[in-house]
């Protein structure tokens, strides 16, 4: 008995943390929600979109950025303003990566973009 009481809280802790890395820190393999974002917020955060290809990527001339549409999980179109240079292929990418945070008027701003592998 007194041996079984040495492995229970070890084993305790060990649930704990995968619990906690598979629920929360494991990378995801679908597209991510801009609901989970905080607008209040500038920390830049990580998300796995999908670009919006019949509304195109344009170049704002005045700012020097680039403007494109996404899509989340939830079906949520959100304005993207990005640096200017983007990843060769990236229109036809199945997935992009974006980093950025969320502005208070429901554009996003992205400090990176990557395509996902």
């Amino acid at each position: 008995m007194k041996k079984m009481q040495k492995f229970i809280l070890p084993v305790l802790i060990i649930a704990a943390v995968a619990i906690m890395y598979f629920g929360y820190f494991a990378p995801r393999d679908g597209l991510g929600s801009f609901s989970k974002f905080d607008p209040n917020s500038h920390a830049s955060h990580e998300i796995i979109v999908s670009l919006v290809k019949e509304k195109g990527v344009r170049l704002d001339r005045a700012s020097g950025e680039s403007i494109f549409y996404v899509i989340d999980a939830d079906g949520r179109e959100v304005l993207v303003s990005g640096p200017s240079s983007l990843p060769p292929g990236m229109n036809d990418a199945p997935t992009i990566v974006l980093v950025g945070h969320l502005n208070r008027n429901n554009s996003f701003h992205a400090h990176d973009v990557r395509i996902r592998n």
